[in-house]
């Protein structure tokens, strides 16, 4: 997707002209109207040396390149004379009357070299009619239709290759096909002597031990190929009467017994003494389930331990309940039986091989967890879990924890926390051990680590993958000290749900002078509000009456208003209250001497936790001053 957006980029700013500077892979993105005719082999021939596999086959986007290049050679070079049609005519051509352009006028090695890989898409009926160079641009193919094989195996047996007729083929010329081998049938390797195609086999024989997965599949092809042919000429084994090899069967010869020979002739105690060696074979599935069976046969009352460190890849072909039963006591039985060297295993067959471990006893360590690896870890229940030491947390390296359940991220926090003690009063170090394991850290762990005083500097995933639970406990400042020179990057995840629920509890303004990074949607500080008038002091009061305007004294004071009073007085600091009288205009006092009331507009005294009790009366207590001031009024 960023090749292709990169791609339109380009071309809208009309830089596609210099292609020159821009890697293969990125060509492969670049419409076929971008690419100038005068320049079309070049580009084409850069863009050839990306990686098809970009571009899935069949697709729209990979048929448009092909289609784009064959117009190309089809048109002309582009370095002068006839320049053919410009190159947004290929819009109206047909691929596969190109193809039949192409193949009537004969792909030369010039076009060749300009198609590269492309000619991996090409119909099958232009292989033998092209240059027989074109054989070393099928050599990129990852692999070729049945047809496609078809056609190879035909331009192989005209013999007008580089390779020449397949009966004088020698070892030499059948590594030289490289993956090409693969592709031939029956009818060719028929025609190579039995002697090149013997020590071929035993090349790949000899290699295949320590070869990967996906290698070990085409060897595989290539030795049940080389095996048909080598029976369907003579039988390279002599035979007794019962069927078996007469010569003795050893490690070498089993690739060529078929299953039934093999169930036939091989005795248990004889795998079970070369075991390793006969492993090293490339086997079929159907062979090695008849090698599973024999050593079964060997230890009817179950494997001894020592033997299971051997099974390699036969380990594979037991069932969980079979698995049940096995005794993996130690942990290096365990880390034999988990190496990869044997294969995949099923997600089901490591979860009963770690609780048989665990169930007699055994402990995993750090290595053993790296062996495991973090996808089958989360397949492990919470008590096992809880089985692992701390120790083995800190000598395991970084784990993903983040696709467990929030339980086992808790679980494995803990552990974590523990194994990595030491380094608590060095905030950086500890920070960069603990980091994976944060998923599952509460808030208060959370904020102490804001709050150590160091630049922590939180990455964004590690900050979304926090608990959602925990992460609405973080302050403001909290988030902006843990994601420290990361925080701008908080504004691109805004609208994850876990953001979005803790911005919603945070004060807007807080966000807006703490962050200050956009963030929007948080809680909105009231306006418009009235203060009324709170005393400063605390005073005695005794009112009979709803004052007009409030008392504000300054200092403690004690006065005694009777006057008539439309509200209840209510006061603001801790005193005794008696109201039941209106005042018009209370005495303000703002000296240590007398003050005389001066009338003012009708306002609610302010409340205060006071007790109030109604007096039917007419006079009102203020304090106003440290003196003690009577005023009497009649309202």
């Amino acid at each position: 997707a960023q090749l292709s957006c990169l791609a339109r980029l380009l071309a809208a700013k009309n830089l596609t002209a210099d292609f020159g500077s821009f890697p293969p892979d990125l060509l492969l993105f670049f419409h076929p109207s971008e690419v100038a005719a005068g320049t079309c082999r070049e580009f084409y021939a850069r863009a050839s040396r990306g990686n098809l596999d970009l571009l899935p086959r069949g697709s729209s986007r990979r048929t448009r390149l092909l289609r784009g290049a064959l117009t190309c050679l089809v048109s002309g070079d582009g370095t002068g004379g006839d320049q053919g049609p410009p190159a947004r005519t290929w819009r109206g051509t047909r691929l596969v009357g190109l193809s039949q352009r192409v193949r009537g006028s004969r792909l030369e090695p010039q076009q060749l070299g300009s198609l590269g890989a492309l000619v991996c898409d090409l119909e099958p009926g232009t292989i033998p009619a092209s240059a027989p160079a074109i054989l070393e641009n099928l050599k990129l193919c990852p692999a070729l239709t049945g047809a496609q094989q078809d056609a190879l195996n035909a331009l192989l047996l005209t013999g007008n290759t580089a390779y020449g007729d397949p009966s004088s083929w020698d070892l030499g010329t059948l590594r030289d096909l490289g993956p090409l081998v693969l592709a031939l049938n029956q009818t060719t390797l028929s025609l190579v002597a039995e002697a090149v195609r013997e020590d071929f086999r035993r090349s790949v024989a000899a290699a295949y031990s320590s070869q990967g997965h996906s290698q070990r599949e085409k060897s595989l092809i290539l030795l049940r190929a080389f095996a048909a042919a080598s029976a369907a000429s003579q039988p390279r084994l002599k035979r007794s009467e019962d069927g078996c090899p007469s010569e003795p069967i050893t490690a070498d010869s089993i690739p060529l017994l078929t299953p039934e020979q093999l169930d036939l002739c091989l005795s248990s105690q004889v795998l079970i003494d070369n075991l390793e060696a006969v492993l090293e074979q490339p086997i079929t599935v159907q062979s090695s389930k008849i090698l599973k069976k024999k050593v079964d046969q060997l230890f009817p009352s179950g494997i001894p331990e020592k033997q299971l460190k051997r099974l390699g890849m036969l380990s594979r072909l037991y069932t969980e309940q079979e698995i049940s039963q096995w005794s993996v006591t130690s942990s290096d039985t365990l880390s034999a039986l988990l190496n990869t060297s044997g294969g995949e295993w099923e997600d089901s067959q490591v979860q009963q091989l770690l609780s048989r471990f665990l169930a007699l006893g055994g402990s995993l360590t750090g290595p053993l967890l790296r062996q495991i690896g973090d996808k089958r870890l989360r397949n492990l229940r919470e008590e096992q879990i809880q089985q692992i030491p701390a120790e083995a947390i800190r000598t395991a390296g970084q784990l993903n924890i983040s696709l467990y359940s929030q339980t086992k991220k808790e679980l494995l926090y803990r552990k974590a926390r523990e194994a990595f003690a030491s380094l608590a009063s060095t905030p950086g170090p500890y920070y960069c051990r603990i980091q994976p394991y944060l998923g599952g850290a509460p808030a208060e762990d959370l904020k102490d680590l804001a709050n150590a005083g160091v630049a922590i500097n939180m990455d964004l995933d590690t900050f979304l993958a926090l608990n959602p639970e925990e992460l609405q406990k973080l302050s403001v400042t909290d988030v902006k000290n843990l994601l420290g020179e990361n925080l701008p990057k908080l504004k691109e995840a805004e609208n994850e749900p876990s953001v979005v629920s803790w911005v919603k509890i945070q004060s807007q303004r807080e966000l807006d002078c703490v962050l200050g990074i956009g963030l929007q949607g948080g809680l909105q500080e009231p306006t418009g509000t009235t203060t009324p008038a709170r005393p400063t002091t605390p005073a005695s009061i005794t009112s009979t009456a709803t004052v007009p305007t409030p008392a504000r004294p300054t200092t403690p004071a004690s006065v005694t208003s009777t006057a008539t009073v439309p509200t209840p007085a209510r006061s603001t600091t801790p005193a005794s209250i008696t109201s039941t009288a209106t005042v018009p205009t209370p005495a303000r006092p703002t000296t240590s001497a007398s003050v005389t009331p001066v009338p003012a507009t009708l306002t609610t005294i302010p409340t205060t936790s006071a007790s109030v009790t109604p007096v039917p009366a007419t006079l009102t207590t203020i304090p106003t001053t440290s003196a003690s001031v009577t005023s009497l009024s009649t309202v």
